[in-house]
């Protein structure tokens, strides 16, 4: 729930920023309806990225200090306020831009942070041998996330269309801008806050995880192996047997993992792997994040949407999530689907190094083709684009997720996922400023020209995957090396190792 909330929060711009515009930018001498200075526009779509770029090294950095449930806490009362006043802005334009750009990023620092600690949490609750189908299913979060963000907008402005339709643009200009539209886009940006507190009320029934209670920061009033596995049983509903030679095993576990982030041992160990991490999800979210630049063309030869001047501005909201939510559902949902259910047979660095080569082979073929698709056959169009968005989501936007919370120690887990995670965020940026601002100019060369680049961004990506070691079927300890180079050291059993419903060791993968 609460990656749903963060995807929510982060995607539901895009369907407002059309009717911001409308109602505050709109100047009779242009004759067409108001749209968001391009400067304006790129702060307000991108405000929220900028935060979450530094709530993910921040609250990555916090969750190995404070615990990762208490950072979690933090993350989503701040969501739950910005979100809140997100949509309370009042004032002249640029009051409520600057106000609203002021929430979002703060409203994105605390989404950052969503990504490190869910992604811990969850790592460090699974076991080994279904840890990946439980990533993946966390991260399918997402998929909802995107399509919710297209579904409420698009019911809720149909609501209001049948009780305050207006004439198109180019028929009544001055009234074709309902003044509920000032409602509308309030209600979109305030609802996030609903599912963060409901994922708050559900975190304050969880414990700690048991790795961290155990490890990083045990409860000097308690034995630490035993409250760990008190976590272990209630959380996980199954049987845990307890080991009397457990601190002994913990005190040799913590003194073979003493090295800090910053030092020799750590870039020996795990150096080449944070890079690895980093570039593949920098460059995938590059990719990612721009390919939204072909929706311009796409959607109206698909008769998604109509030009701006031929709709009213809560019809464009309409057509807009619409839109959206057709896309997300046929062309995103089933990707992280498939990565479910296939992850821990095919494996990480598999479906990651199919997904970045698909992607990089469809975006080449609409570069190449883009003037005859675009004109002649939108059809085909249509299918490259869903391809395009199911092989990124059935490959690295999910494999990039899940291999960061895998890969390094329990002391600095959620800041090397943090770190990966901004690194994508700055790829990301790059992708919804620079290149899509390229791209609205001199027309459609420039969109082939930028279709063939990100094809060529998609083969580093693959490249760099190969800086990454295969996850499927180990230990967090045997990955990121604190086993102490033994085969394994069991830290009260199931907290280091996959374990099955009875207790007993399961089967490696």
């Amino acid at each position: 729930m609460g990656f749903f909330t963060t995807t929510y929060n982060i995607f539901c711009i895009k369907i407002i920023t059309k009717l911001l515009g409308r109602i505050y930018f709109y100047d009779p001498l242009l004759k067409e309806p108001g749209r968001l200075p391009q400067f304006v526009n790129n702060i307000v779509n991108g405000v929220a990225l900028t935060g979450t770029f530094c709530g993910q090294l921040y609250f990555g950095w916090l969750g190995d200090r404070i615990g990762r449930k208490k950072a979690y806490e933090m993350t989503l009362i701040i969501i739950f306020f910005c979100a809140l006043f997100s949509g309370l802005p009042f004032g002249s334009p640029g009051s409520i831009i600057a106000i609203l750009c002021f929430f979002r990023f703060w409203l994105g620092v605390a989404l950052g942070g969503t990504y490190p600690l869910c992604a811990t949490i969850m790592s460090e609750y699974a076991n080994r041998k279904t840890r990946g189908a439980f990533l993946s299913g966390l991260f399918t979060m997402q998929g909802f996330g995107i399509i919710f963000s297209g579904l409420f907008p698009m019911v809720l402005s149909k609501i209001f269309l049948i009780y305050y339709d207006a004439k198109p643009f180019y028929q009544d200009p001055a009234h074709s801008t309902q003044s509920q539209g000032d409602i509308l886009w309030r209600i979109v940006l305030m609802v996030g806050a609903l599912p963060a507190a409901i994922t708050y009320f559900w975190l304050r029934k969880m414990p700690e995880t048991p790795r961290y209670t155990a490890v990083i920061k045990p409860d000097p009033r308690y034995d630490a192996a035993r409250n760990a596995v008190s976590d272990m049983r209630r959380v996980l509903k199954i049987h845990v047997h307890e080991d009397p030679d457990e601190e002994h095993k913990i005190s040799k576990f913590k003194a073979v993992n003493s090295y800090p982030l910053l030092s020799n041992p750590f870039f020996e160990h795990h150096g080449i792997h944070l890079i690895g991490a980093m570039c593949s999800w920098s460059l995938l979210d590059l990719a990612f994040y721009s390919q939204n630049l072909t929706q311009k063309d796409l959607f109206p030869r698909m008769g998604l949407t109509k030009n701006p001047t031929k709709v009213n501005a809560i019809q464009e909201v309409y057509q807009q999530s619409r839109a959206m939510f057709i896309a997300a559902f046929l062309g995103t949902f089933p990707g992280y689907l498939c990565t479910v259910f296939l992850i821990d047979k095919l494996g990480r660095l598999a479906i990651q190094l199919m997904g970045f080569l698909m992607m990089s082979a469809f975006m080449l073929l609409m570069g190449v083709k883009y003037d005859y698709i675009r004109d002649q056959n939108p059809a085909q169009f249509a299918v490259l684009y869903s391809l395009t968005f199911f092989f990124a989501n059935f490959g690295p936007n999910s494999t990039t997720f899940i291999v960061s919370a895998e890969l390094f120690p329990m002391r600095m887990r959620c800041l090397c996922h943090g770190l990966s995670a901004a690194a994508g965020k700055l790829g990301a940026i790059v992708g919804t400023s620079v290149v899509q601002t390229y791209t609205l100019k001199q027309g459609y060369d420039r969109t082939k020209h930028s279709l063939m680049v990100l094809a060529f961004t998609n083969m580093l990506g693959f490249c760099c995957t190969f800086l990454v070691t295969g996850t499927k079927g180990l230990s967090l300890e045997e990955l990121s090396g604190e086993d102490g180079g033994e085969n394994e050291i069991e830290v009260n059993a199931p907290l280091m190792t996959n374990m099955g419903t009875d207790g007993s060791e399961s089967e490696d993968s």
